[in-house]
């Protein structure tokens, strides 16, 4: 019985420490959308992971970084007037972006040495435990390559489709964390047996997956702020636009408006099915998680559209678009937060 109650309290614990990164990476992922919207990315052109620790700390280093980022074709063709003081600014987000990581970092690496040394893993949880440093370490080397991608000739900001498979791996990461502290919390009485309930969240969550790709692709080609309009798409529901594009498919992923146009089919879509979800999960009874977490999810969904019609409306309007697209982000990863622990509890078994 002690044994079991150790065991109990240990796996606790650790789920604790799991959520603690949970709450770690929205930051981290929101301090992304920040500098996004800021255009602050380009802002330090090298990778120092130990001296990239401080900032500036005088003059001199504070011209150098600047002179730098002149170099960049950003500063040349977009920033051109920039002073010092505003590369200050540009130059603190994507600073506290990276410093964030690496606090994470440590996070994580400070728990699993603690724990390790208390005992308090079982076989059950090295395997996770692996995978979920191979994901933060992939999703640091992502980061990169995207900064890369925008320090070259005839690129003023970061590559969309590099963007938008950081963002991406940052939801991965996200999922997995999460999923991993519900292994720890959630028990096998909370668990609901219901294979259409289970087929039904998948179809979301495939939904779900590629609105979000979309919705990279849009920051990344700031396509909010080139159809500033609702619900048409600049006068039209159908931009006559969408296919300019050879080849065709091309339009997919490197066309703002059809991006745009296709990132709102599928709110439109995802919204419809969240609704379907909910008036068919009302069958459920005598599960108070489940009911909790299913008004939590239709809730999300309605309050995400709004928020990104808000967000289309005021792309045009610098601040509010950084205020409203970082809500929109973060409603966004709860959404998906839910609907990972709907489909948890749905599972066949645990």
């Amino acid at each position: 019985m002690m044994d079991s109650l150790s065991e109990q309290r240990a796996s606790r614990q650790v789920a604790t420490w799991l959520l603690t990164g949970v709450a770690m990476i929205i930051i981290q992922v929101l301090l992304g959308g920040i500098t996004r919207l800021t255009e602050s990315g380009l802002s330090i052109t090298e990778w120092k992971p130990i001296t990239g620790v401080l900032p500036p700390l005088n003059d001199v280093a504070w011209q150098a970084e600047f002179d730098k980022y002149k170099l960049t074709d950003q500063f040349k063709y977009v920033h051109q007037g920039f002073s010092l003081s505003q590369f200050k600014f540009i130059f603190f987000w994507e600073w506290f972006h990276r410093l964030w990581a690496r606090l994470m970092g440590l996070v994580f690496l400070a728990g699993f040495i603690y724990f390790l040394a208390r005992r308090k893993f079982n076989r059950s949880m090295v395997r996770p435990m692996v995978i979920l440093f191979l994901l933060g370490a992939l999703q640091g080397a992502i980061g990169w390559i995207m900064v890369k991608s925008g320090l070259v000739p005839e690129k003023y900001f970061v590559g969309h489709v590099e963007l938008t498979v950081h963002f991406i791996a940052a939801l991965v990461l996200l999922s997995y964390t999460l999923w991993f502290a519900l292994n720890l919390l959630i028990l096998p009485r909370q668990l609901i047996q219901d294979p259409k309930l289970r087929n039904m969240i998948w179809g979301i969550l495939a939904v779900l997956f590629f609105q979000l790709i979309y919705g990279g692709y849009m920051a990344g080609l700031k396509a909010a702020i080139i159809a500033p309009t609702w619900p048409d798409i600049n006068g039209s529901m159908i931009p006559a636009t969408m296919n300019e594009q050879i080849p065709w498919f091309s339009n997919l992923v490197n066309n703002p408006i059809t991006v745009h146009f296709i990132h709102r089919g599928l709110a439109y879509l995802l919204l419809i099915l969240v609704g379907l979800w909910w008036y068919r999960s009302g069958s459920v009874k005598g599960n108070a998680l489940f009911s909790k977490i299913r008004i939590v999810m239709i809730s999300l969904m309605l309050l995400q559209v709004v928020l990104g019609i808000l967000t289309v409306l005021n792309a045009t309007y610098p601040s509010r678009l950084v205020l409203l697209g970082v809500s929109h982000q973060f409603i966004a990863m709860m959404l998906l937060m839910t609907v990972m622990i709907v489909l948890f509890l749905l599972r066949k078994n645990k």
